[in-house]
């Protein structure tokens, strides 16, 4: 596997959560679509389209959803969850439930909506030992839509998505996942999470390059979702240019209103291709097996506080450490300086490894985080 990942000598990248480095058949496939550009243009635009169907098709088996009609293409996760949002026909006096924790991207644009006399409500994950218990205090019967993330991109906490979903069909309440800090590390499941929408960018575990990403939705839900953008690309009869009268795709296509970003999708078909040969099931284990392995060194060490549950199931790529006493960004910028790539979240220092990071590497990052560690 160190063949499709030919990075700098002495590079440690742990930071997957962030921006993942792309495999080397991801970097060969955009070379040969840019040459092919070059040299030919878009003579064989056919066999882009089908590049984009296998796309959709992979995407399908990420996530396991019914069919590729319910897979849309979107530039990001921002889109993807503003498509939901100003696509859900709201009354004023709604609410939605997501939490303190999330993602400025997963909070921001359901407080837009407050122009449209919806609340936004804002569960405390850290205030329960059972944080889906703080989302389902906040819901009563206004609540039309909870909107969670998978794994938390700060703590590292990985939700119980079962029991959410159950608890969202049980009482008639959309559920949306942002899945951004799932797909590519771990398995994930839209039907057995009773998942409405599930959104997610390509350019972390999955590997991908940003400009391309995962709309979800539901086949029943689609035509509920009011159609927000408006161009050739979403209509039922694409390619026919002459028609006046159209009507929107059937499929999930119907949200995808333009030119598709055709160079990110053979990048992302790439990256998708290998994660696709290992098995989600394998990349899961080797993932895990890397964040247990940082768990079980900084939990010995006193001078560092977890910020990610240790509990098996509560954790998944993500491992956030605070030092107790020095400041993190100055030990993330030392550890960079050491070629030692990770990230500062929540005021602590966030290891992302993903299934092809050497235990070695993971060893070498620890050692150097001790070294400058004072005790």
């Amino acid at each position: 596997m160190e063949s499709e990942f030919p990075q700098n000598a002495g590079l440690i990248y742990l930071n997957h959560a962030g921006v993942g480095p792309w495999p080397r058949r991801t970097g060969n496939a955009v070379c040969d679509f840019a040459f092919e550009n070059v040299s030919a243009g878009p003579i064989d635009y056919e066999a882009w389209i089908h590049t984009e169907t296998v796309l959709r098709e992979q995407l399908r088996q990420m996530i396991n959803a019914p069919s590729i009609a319910d897979i849309a293409l979107m530039k990001n996760t921002s889109e993807a969850l503003s498509t939901v949002a100003y696509g859900i026909e709201w009354n004023a006096g709604d609410n939605i439930v997501t939490t303190r924790q999330e993602f400025p991207s997963n909070r921001i644009v359901w407080e837009s909506l407050r122009t449209r006399g919806v609340e936004t409500r804002l569960a405390d994950l850290d205030s329960t030992s059972i944080p889906e218990d703080a989302v389902a205090a906040l819901t009563d019967r206004r609540t039309r839509l909870i909107a969670i993330s998978s794994v938390q991109y700060a703590s590292g906490l990985r939700v119980d998505l079962q029991a959410l979903g159950e608890f969202c069909r049980a009482r008639n309440i959309f559920f949306c996942i942002d899945a951004i800090q799932s797909i590519g590390a771990v398995t994930f499941d839209a039907q057995k999470y009773h998942a409405d929408f599930v959104v997610a960018d390509g350019h972390k575990w999955m590997l991908g390059p940003e400009g391309v990403a995962l709309f979800y939705c539901r086949a029943e839900l689609r035509e509920r979702l009011k159609v927000q953008q408006f161009g050739w690309h979403m209509v039922e009869a694409v390619g026919n240019y002459d028609a006046m009268q159209w009507e929107p795709a059937r499929s999930a296509r119907r949200f995808e209103c333009g030119s598709p970003n055709m160079l990110g999708i053979h990048a992302l078909s790439a990256s998708l291709s290998l994660l696709l040969e290992i098995g989600m099931n394998q990349v899961e284990k080797l993932v895990l097996e890397k964040s247990s392995l940082l768990i079980a060194r900084l939990s010995a060490d006193a001078r560092f506080k977890l910020l990610t549950p240790t509990q098996v199931g509560r954790y998944a790529g993500i491992v956030n450490c605070r030092h107790r006493h020095e400041n993190s960004e100055q030990l993330a910028r030392v550890l960079k300086e050491r070629q030692i790539f990770c990230a500062v979240r929540a005021g602590g220092i966030r290891f992302s490894p993903h299934f092809y990071t050497q235990n070695e590497q993971l060893e070498k990052a620890l050692e150097v985080l001790f070294e400058l560690a004072p005790r």
